[in-house]
């Protein structure tokens, strides 16, 4: 797993006051002096909060939505889902979490898209879908834990980019939700050829390697 960026009470308040300005300062130190000083804090600590500018920024609001999301899946009505309800669950609730703040992230996807954050938004990614299916309960140690997030992470950031066309109404993501649903089957039924396929391969195998 990728480490998180810093973590902090102080560091939280500020960019959940900063998000409002987001959409018309960006992910800049003006937005973020202008939600601290709304907030009571000293505007003149932005730069030590945030020394690493946007890209910080940017960092610590994912790793924020990463924890807001499973707190939210903390609840008994999802302890009895399935792996892959769970997994949708956590996906909704996220954009569900993040609905009022679509241009805060529209403006923060065009910042990851810059040549020189290329490794950043991989990050962000990575620890995004692994929150996901920690959150789904998936304990998986051995290779079928880097399978399963390659293909979470291309349908969570398909999803994410059909989420920010703004298809939905302003009181739900159905049809965001209904692209989700479309994807995850598509990907259990690649999972259900991949094992079909390794099944096969093992009957092919010598019985004295099936065991090994």
């Amino acid at each position: 797993m990728i480490a998180p960026p810093e973590r902090s009470a102080e560091r939280d308040a500020a960019l959940l006051a900063t998000l409002p300005n987001v959409p018309f300062d960006g992910w800049t130190r003006t937005a973020l002096r202008r939600g601290m000083a709304v907030d009571g804090a000293d505007p003149r600590d932005a730069g030590l909060l945030f020394p690493g500018g946007a890209a910080d920024m940017i960092a610590a609001f994912c790793d924020l939505a990463d924890r807001q999301m499973a707190a939210g899946l903390d609840g008994p009505e999802f302890a009895g889902l399935r792996t892959t309800a769970r997994v949708r669950a956590a996906i909704a609730l996220r954009l569900e979490q993040n609905r009022p703040h679509r241009e805060a992230i529209r403006r923060a996807l065009a910042v990851l898209a810059l040549p020189g954050n290329t490794a950043l938004a991989a990050a962000c990614t990575a620890r995004t879908v692994d929150a996901i299916w920690q959150a789904a309960g998936d304990r998986a140690a051995d290779f079928s834990w880097y399978t399963k997030r390659a293909l979470l992470a291309g349908v969570y950031t398909a999803t994410v980019l059909f989420w920010l066309r703004g298809t939905d109404t302003e009181a739900d993501d159905s049809a965001t939700l209904a692209f989700l649903d479309r994807r995850l089957a598509a990907v259990g039924r690649i999972g259900a050829l991949r094992r079909r396929a390794e099944a096969g391969l093992g009957r092919l195998l010598p019985p004295a390697l099936r065991s090994a």
